[in-house]
Protein backbone atom coordinates (compact mmCIF):
# COMPACT_ATOMS: atom_id res chain seq x y z
CA UNK A 1 0.00 0.00 0.00
CA UNK A 2 2.78 2.23 1.04
CA UNK A 3 4.29 1.48 -2.35
CA UNK A 4 1.46 2.71 -3.80
CA UNK A 5 0.89 5.73 -2.26
CA UNK A 6 4.62 6.69 -3.25
CA UNK A 7 3.15 7.17 -6.72
CA UNK A 8 0.17 7.90 -6.35
CA UNK A 9 0.63 12.01 -7.27
CA UNK A 10 2.18 10.70 -10.74
CA UNK A 11 -1.36 8.13 -11.12
CA UNK A 12 -3.63 10.87 -10.78
CA UNK A 13 -1.76 13.17 -12.98
CA UNK A 14 -1.34 10.39 -15.72
CA UNK A 15 -4.67 10.55 -15.18
CA UNK A 16 -5.54 7.72 -13.05
CA UNK A 17 -7.40 6.87 -9.89
CA UNK A 18 -6.09 4.67 -7.40
CA UNK A 19 -8.43 2.20 -4.91
CA UNK A 20 -7.44 -0.58 -3.14
CA UNK A 21 -10.29 -3.24 -2.17
CA UNK A 22 -9.96 -5.59 0.83
CA UNK A 23 -12.24 -7.89 2.42
CA UNK A 24 -12.41 -6.48 5.40
CA UNK A 25 -15.25 -4.49 7.39
CA UNK A 26 -15.53 -0.85 6.74
CA UNK A 27 -13.93 -0.24 10.07
CA UNK A 28 -11.00 -1.79 8.91
CA UNK A 29 -10.26 -1.03 5.87
CA UNK A 30 -10.43 2.93 7.39
CA UNK A 31 -7.80 1.94 9.67
CA UNK A 32 -5.52 0.86 7.50
CA UNK A 33 -6.04 4.08 5.09
CA UNK A 34 -5.33 5.80 8.28
CA UNK A 35 -2.79 4.21 9.33
CA UNK A 36 -0.57 4.16 6.15
CA UNK A 37 -1.80 7.79 5.46
CA UNK A 38 -3.31 6.71 2.52
CA UNK A 39 -4.53 9.02 -0.23
CA UNK A 40 -6.45 6.81 -1.84
CA UNK A 41 -9.80 4.91 -1.04
CA UNK A 42 -9.75 1.44 0.79
CA UNK A 43 -12.76 0.46 0.06
CA UNK A 44 -14.84 -2.88 1.90
CA UNK A 45 -15.67 -6.05 -0.07
CA UNK A 46 -17.97 -7.60 2.29
CA UNK A 47 -18.18 -11.38 1.59
CA UNK A 48 -15.62 -11.40 -0.96
CA UNK A 49 -17.95 -10.61 -3.80
CA UNK A 50 -16.34 -8.39 -6.04
CA UNK A 51 -13.15 -10.69 -5.77
CA UNK A 52 -15.01 -13.59 -6.11
CA UNK A 53 -16.27 -11.87 -9.63
CA UNK A 54 -13.03 -11.58 -10.84
CA UNK A 55 -12.26 -15.39 -9.53
CA UNK A 56 -9.92 -14.54 -6.56
CA UNK A 57 -10.65 -16.11 -3.83
CA UNK A 58 -9.67 -19.34 -2.04
CA UNK A 59 -10.64 -20.82 1.06
CA UNK A 60 -8.05 -21.36 3.87
CA UNK A 61 -7.94 -24.90 4.39
CA UNK A 62 -8.36 -26.34 8.23
CA UNK A 63 -4.65 -26.66 8.61
CA UNK A 64 -4.25 -23.07 7.69
CA UNK A 65 -6.88 -22.13 9.20
CA UNK A 66 -6.02 -23.60 12.90
CA UNK A 67 -2.35 -21.25 12.37
CA UNK A 68 -4.45 -18.05 11.23
CA UNK A 69 -6.50 -18.66 14.27
CA UNK A 70 -4.23 -20.14 17.16
CA UNK A 71 -0.64 -19.30 16.50
CA UNK A 72 -1.43 -15.60 14.53
CA UNK A 73 -4.74 -14.89 16.85
CA UNK A 74 -6.44 -13.76 13.90
CA UNK A 75 -9.66 -14.54 13.39
CA UNK A 76 -11.11 -13.73 9.83
CA UNK A 77 -14.38 -13.49 11.19
CA UNK A 78 -13.70 -10.65 13.18
CA UNK A 79 -12.04 -8.45 10.57
CA UNK A 80 -14.31 -9.70 7.58
CA UNK A 81 -17.45 -9.89 8.88
CA UNK A 82 -18.76 -13.34 7.86
CA UNK A 83 -17.49 -16.80 8.31
CA UNK A 84 -16.27 -18.43 5.36
CA UNK A 85 -12.77 -18.04 6.02
CA UNK A 86 -11.92 -17.15 2.71
CA UNK A 87 -9.62 -14.26 1.21
CA UNK A 88 -8.65 -13.00 -2.16
CA UNK A 89 -5.48 -13.43 -4.02
CA UNK A 90 -3.89 -10.17 -4.51
CA UNK A 91 -4.39 -8.60 -7.94
CA UNK A 92 -3.99 -5.31 -9.36
CA UNK A 93 -5.85 -3.83 -12.75
CA UNK A 94 -5.94 -0.73 -14.43
CA UNK A 95 -9.08 -0.55 -15.98
CA UNK A 96 -9.89 2.09 -19.03
CA UNK A 97 -12.83 4.34 -19.37
CA UNK A 98 -14.12 1.42 -21.61
CA UNK A 99 -14.25 -0.91 -18.73
CA UNK A 100 -11.41 -2.78 -21.00
CA UNK A 101 -8.70 -4.07 -18.41
CA UNK A 102 -5.53 -2.88 -19.81
CA UNK A 103 -3.16 -4.35 -17.07
CA UNK A 104 -3.70 -7.44 -14.81
CA UNK A 105 -0.96 -8.81 -12.00
CA UNK A 106 -2.27 -11.58 -10.32
CA UNK A 107 0.32 -13.86 -7.75
CA UNK A 108 -1.31 -16.01 -5.26
CA UNK A 109 2.06 -15.76 -3.47
CA UNK A 110 0.92 -12.11 -1.00
CA UNK A 111 4.23 -11.11 -0.77
CA UNK A 112 4.72 -10.38 -4.30
CA UNK A 113 2.60 -7.54 -6.01
CA UNK A 114 2.60 -5.70 -9.46
CA UNK A 115 5.77 -2.86 -9.40
CA UNK A 116 4.46 0.61 -8.57
CA UNK A 117 6.80 1.59 -12.04
CA UNK A 118 5.22 -1.23 -13.91
CA UNK A 119 1.87 0.12 -12.61
CA UNK A 120 2.66 3.95 -13.49
CA UNK A 121 4.12 2.73 -16.85
CA UNK A 122 0.18 0.73 -17.33
CA UNK A 123 -1.41 4.15 -16.86
CA UNK A 124 -0.15 6.17 -18.67
CA UNK A 125 -0.22 3.66 -21.80
CA UNK A 126 -4.05 3.23 -21.22
CA UNK A 127 -4.94 6.97 -20.59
Amino acid sequence: MQAYQSIHSELTAAGGSLAAVSPQLPDGSLTMAEKHALEFEVLSDAGNLVAGQFGLIFRLPDDLRAVYEHAWKLVLPQFNGDDSWTLPIPATYVIDRDGVIRYAFVDPDHTRRAEPDELLAAVRAAA
